[in-house]
């Protein structure tokens, strides 16, 4: 049970440190935030919740792997200085597509509630 502990100890340190230092993760939080209470305020059912967070958990999820990659490739930096650009361009590419893909989502299980909420 130690063990257990101590890994959810330091992964929720890696959560704290991209808290911290990243803004993009916490305008994704906010965003995240907003867009499940919005879900919960005009009354989703449980399947379309469930798809709006493992969508907002997926964005949040790339963005941490999108950190972790740059950390790691920032040591490779005074070697390979254009190839590094290269993944970080295609690293941010990844969380844009995963966020984009989440606002098209969102935006079709929240399109009927709108919909009805204001017309």
């Amino acid at each position: 049970m130690k063990k257990v502990l101590k890994s959810f100890l330091y992964a929720w340190e890696g959560i704290v440190y991209v808290f911290q230092h990243e803004y993009n993760f916490r305008l994704q939080l906010i965003c995240a935030y907003i867009v499940i209470a919005g879900g919960i305020f005009v009354g989703m059912n449980r399947w379309e919740m469930i798809v709006v967070v493992a969508m907002s958990l997926a964005v949040l999820t790339l963005e941490i792997l999108n950190t972790v990659f740059e950390k790691m490739l920032d040591v490779l930096r005074p070697r390979l200085v254009y190839q590094v650009k290269i993944v970080k361009d295609m690293l941010a590419a990844m969380v844009l597509m995963a966020s984009i893909g989440a606002v098209v989502i969102g935006g079709i299980l929240f399109w009927p509630y709108m919909f009805e909420f204001f017309w």
